[in-house]
Parts: C-alpha cells; sequence; structure tokens
C-alpha cells in the first residue's frame, strides 16, 4: 500500500465489500499471519485515486507482488495484458480452481497475467488453502468471489 491516508470509514468499507479476504488470492483475514492492506488498484504513481472504486483489500504476498504493476505479460501469449481489477470485473470471469481447490487457475490473458505477477499459488497460500479446504472454509462462496 502506498502511504496514502485511507479515511477509516473508507477503510471500513473496502474491508466489509471484501468479505474478510484478499480480492486477488482469496485468502481469509481470518487466517493471515499478517496483516491485510488497502491497495489502490490503480496506483497513486499511475493516476490512481484514493476511492472506494480504485481501493482493494489485499494481502501483504499479492501486495508486495504487485507493488505499482497494472499490466503484466500472459505467460501463455506472451502479450501484455490488463491485470484484474476487482471493482470492474468478476473474479470468476478471469480465475477457476483446480480439483482439490488449492491452485487458482487464471482462464483468460488478465487472469493468467494477474496469477503470474502476483504470484497467487505462493507455497504458503497453496498449503492454507489445502489446511482450509480440509476444514471446511475453503473454497468461498460464489458470493465471496465477486
Amino acid at each position: 500500500m502506498s502511504n496514502a491516508y485511507v479515511p477509516a470509514k473508507l477503510r471500513r468499507l473496502v474491508i466489509k465489500r471484501a468479505q474478510g479476504r484478499c480480492e486477488y488470492c482469496r485468502s481469509p483475514v481470518s487466517h493471515a499471519v499478517s496483516s491485510f492492506a488497502i491497495e489502490h488498484i490503480i496506483p497513486r504513481e499511475k493516476g490512481g485515486t484514493t476511492t472506494a472504486d480504485n481501493l482493494a483489500l489485499s494481502c501483504q504476498g499479492c501486495n508486495s507482488h504487485k507493488h505499482i504493476k497494472i499490466e503484466a505479460v500472459d505467460p501463455l501469449t506472451k502479450q501484455l495484458a490488463p491485470l484484474f481489477h476487482p471493482r470492474r470485473q468478476p473474479w470468476q470471469e478471469h480465475f477457476s480452481w483446480n480439483r482439490d481447490f488449492t491452485l487458482v487457475i487464471g482462464v483468460t490473458p488478465t487472469g493468467r497475467a494477474t496469477l503470474a505477477a502476483l504470484q497467487l499459488n505462493r507455497p504458503g497460500v497453496v498449503n492454507l488453502r489445502d489446511v482450509l479446504y480440509a476444514a471446511g472454509k475453503h473454497p468461498p462462496a460464489a458470493s465471496e468471489a465477486e
């Protein structure tokens, strides 16, 4: 997250709207070892504003890998693609789960580019998904992935 001040009311709105999950890798806040960030989808450095439609809840891993990126290379096509925008795009249009719900699969150029750039299948996140799936707490309901 940049050092832009996010007012408490706006921060609460972003957290509530995200339903307690990172809006990129879908990790739950309730099982995080690090605090989550209110992230500028379009970074301030690239003209993004500190408004509800440009803020997302992000785990530290996704936030660190995204940094100020707004696009990345799709590993399949080798072309630049815009990163997933949680305010403008439904998660299910760009991503799906593998059979045991441990891996995010990118199903569009945007999904694949985001998956690669933010490393959505980092080992710790995959392990967490495995444990949460066994406990009946993963995957998130479809309404939580929007």
